[in-house]
């Protein structure tokens, strides 16, 4: 491994542990988690290539250090969802980036998530209809092995053909990945929520749909969701051992 190649992974292992500790100390301990896995890999992996003994020693302590505290937040979070009190807030601002469906996510995908619940009555024109199709994408790519996704929603008054054709489509295409999808409609609906039957509920303040509009097809972060630009909204996330279908009271 050359020495460009080390440094490109201690910048990295920098700007991911940097993250972790934001998290952390803005109360976001699974999302921190994650970034301190990622982050104590990536010094394991610089250590593994030092040959400086004084370099190694200090990479040993940054290592241990980050180690311990991940620790501390595990056995804190399994106490919160044990008592089921788990619940952390993201707040994304104006304009702000890096919060692809990916990146929001990921901390609560597990092996064990199999079915998924999205009540959103927001699914209705093109924009939030691709919203929805990035989400299953993102759920198809991850490791889980989610094989069913609810989705309840209201129906378009104006132009219902455009949505349900969308719809349909999207069905058959998951079920060629082996999904079902299980479609619900609700003239009632106005909450937004999304449940994961290993636990977690998530609750965006603008459900899926907190995307701005790019400036132009060929402007950046049109196709790349990380690099788009958000609504101000809320994310707010529990933790319960029992979870409920939609339409469960």
């Amino acid at each position: 491994m050359t020495q460009n190649h080390v440094s490109g992974i201690e910048t990295s292992a920098i700007s991911v542990l940097k993250r972790a500790v934001e998290m952390d100390q803005s109360g976001c301990f699974e999302s921190s988690l994650v970034y301190y896995q990622e982050g104590i890999q990536l010094l394991l992996d610089v250590l593994k290539a030092v040959k400086d003994e004084s370099k190694r020693g200090h990479y040993r302590d940054k290592i241990k250090s980050y180690m311990e505290r991940a620790e501390q937040i595990k056995a804190h979070v399994k106490q919160m969802k044990e008592e089921g009190k788990y619940h952390e807030q993201i707040r994304i601002a104006e304009d702000a980036t890096g919060y692809s469906y990916e990146v929001l996510f990921k901390p609560y995908i597990s092996n064990l998530l199999t079915e998924v619940w999205v009540e959103d009555p927001y699914i209705r024109h093109i924009h939030q209809l691709y919203n929805f199709l990035r989400f299953c994408e993102m759920l198809v790519k991850a490791s889980c092995k989610v094989k069913t996704i609810h989705l309840l929603t209201t129906r378009e008054e104006t132009d219902s053909g455009q949505q349900s054709s969308a719809l349909s489509e999207l069905k058959e295409s998951l079920s060629v990945q082996g999904l079902t999808l299980d479609l619900q409609y609700s003239s009632t609906i106005h909450d937004r929520e999304i449940r994961f039957n290993n636990g977690w509920i998530i609750k965006i303040g603008r459900g899926l749909d907190y995307f701005k509009k790019p400036t132009g097809r060929f402007s950046i972060g049109y196709c790349d969701y990380d690099l788009r630009q958000c609504h101000e909204t809320t994310v707010d996330i529990f933790h319960t051992k029992h979870t409920k279908t939609l339409g469960d009271s």
